[in-house]
């Protein structure tokens, strides 16, 4: 019995999966809500997490009516680029800055002026975004020098709750990719970043590939969640990371196109595919040698459930998406630019605004609805028109995360992005590629390809309706942008 742990953004999830890849059980735990202090602010609590943690991992084990012992092997994934800064007795020193944080534009051009951009490109494969954890610890290193003096340790979300499960200090190829220290094409830290920004070598965690055993549960943590000690952990990869393996993307052409509160394209690659202009991130694939390249949209499902928040509190997403499913393709001209966070793929602008274009009286609630959801979608495809610029082959797309468990937003996708979309038999997100990576550390299968192969199967094809109606409206959609930025800095 292999267990996949995923510390996401609004809650940590455990799943249990056997050898022939069935899920047993799974168990979550929310998380507070996210702290936004001042706009574009995102921070949370590394202790909440372990919380999270704690109960989920306890509450699967009771579902399954399993003890700790007959969990043979870990591994974990969860939210990319957060920064947890730890002092050297390991305790967290200020609340983690977490992915869609957005403070940290000055610093990314302070380290893009101090290496050259071209060169951080060549280095890391990416340029400086204020997602990524180095830009986040340079920025407490100018606002908050008294923190920064104090830190002995820099790890990412799912790798604190490692930490505390097992006491190593360990991250994987995958999730180090998204920190901008990584020398992503040779799989090593970057000494030549690292001594540029003034970060010690000593504060980064040991590295690991994906399937990799590199820690086993201690006593303490143990004792906190009713596993065993000395249970093997491997370890992992980020959220789309693991998600990739859950859905089987480990091979040239195989895409995934994911909704979650973020949204991602994700396309396996044998080598590492560079976008000059930094535009996709190119990242270590959890597979050992294997790469990807991956297209990110911040405000996907957040999207959705913004509105839902601010405009229909108590009605159910159900409820929202059947209505909205009544609305014509094209949502009778109204668009949604969702930018409620910034923008990552394609434009690297923090400062992108979100917005309704086109409003008349003549719109309804579903109306809205529905442009959010299509929205979402035609951001999602500015990343398959970069993939086409730079000949990333797209041999099919599988759909995971909320975006697939819905049938509207599912026909939605398969007409924006103009080609057959696959849904899976089972789409269990990043903790069931992590419960996968976590049995071939411990040998129930020989490589994260073969484990792929055996336990992921396609359920449904959904053929595009309306991929005309949504070309024009794509073609509209591209306008918005450039329109919004020109608004917004005047």
């Amino acid at each position: 019995m292999f267990l996949g742990i995923d510390v996401g953004t609004g809650g940590t999830r455990a799943l249990l999966v056997d050898r022939r890849g069935l899920v047993v059980a799974s168990a979550a735990s929310e998380h507070a809500a996210i702290r936004s202090k001042h706009i574009g602010w995102a921070e949370q609590d590394p202790e909440d997490w372990w919380r999270a943690a704690r109960e989920a991992i306890s509450g699967v084990m009771v579902a399954a009516e399993l003890a700790g012992a007959e969990i043979q092997a870990i591994a974990l994934t969860g939210q990319m680029h957060g920064c947890v800064m730890l002092g050297a007795e390991g305790e967290v020193l200020r609340p983690a800055l977490i992915w869609c944080d957005q403070r940290t534009q000055p610093e990314c051009d302070w380290l893009e002026e101090k290496i050259g951009r071209e060169r951080l490109i060549e280095l890391t494969c990416n340029p400086a975004l204020p997602n990524f954890t180095l830009t986040k610890l340079l920025w407490v290193r100018t606002h908050q020098p008294e923190i920064f003096a104090k830190i002995a340790h820099v790890l990412c979300p799912k790798d604190y709750v490692r930490y505390r499960l097992t006491g190593e200090f360990a991250i994987d190829m995958q999730e180090a990719s998204g920190t901008l220290l990584l020398d992503v094409t040779n799989r090593r830290w970057s000494n030549e970043v690292a001594d540029a920004a003034g970060i010690p070598m000593s504060w980064l965690p040991r590295l690991f590939e994906g399937p990799e055993i590199c820690a086993r549960v201690g006593g303490a943590g143990a004792g906190a969640t009713g596993l065993a000690a000395g249970t093997p952990v491997a370890a992992g990869a980020g959220d789309q990371g693991a998600g990739a393996v859950g859905m089987g993307i480990v091979g040239a052409g195989s895409v995934s196109a994911t909704i979650g509160t973020s949204g991602v394209v994700f396309a396996a690659t044998d080598k590492p595919t560079m976008d000059r202009l930094g535009r996709l991130h190119t990242f270590c694939h959890a597979a050992p040698g294997l790469w990807h390249v991956m297209g990110v949209t911040n405000g996907a499902g957040l999207s959705l459930r913004w509105f839902r928040d601010t405009f229909a509190p108590g009605v159910g997403y159900d409820e929202l998406s059947a209505d909205a499913a009544k609305i014509p393709a094209g949502s009778d001209g109204l668009l949604w630019a969702p930018y409620l966070f910034g923008e990552r793929t394609p434009h690297l602008d923090p400062q992108a605004r979100a917005a309704f274009v086109g409003l008349t009286a003549s719109h309804t609630r579903a109306h809205c609805v529905r442009a959010v959801m299509e929205g979402v979608a035609f951001s999602l495809r500015d990343t398959f028109s970069l993939f086409a610029e730079l000949a990333i082959p797209v041999a099919r797309i599988r759909l995971g995360g909320g975006g697939a468990r819905g049938s509207l937003w599912r026909q939605i996708q398969a007409d924006v992005y103009g080609r057959a979309v696959q849904l899976l038999a089972a789409e269990e997100g990043g903790a069931f590629g992590a419960a996968l990576l976590a049995g071939v550390g411990f040998g129930a299968w020989g490589s994260v390809e073969a484990a792929c192969a055996e336990t992921v199967h396609v359920a449904e094809v959904i053929e595009p309706k309306n991929a005309i109606a949504m070309d024009d409206a794509y073609a509209k959609f591209r306008r918005v942008y450039p329109a919004l930025r020109e608004i917004g800095r005047t």
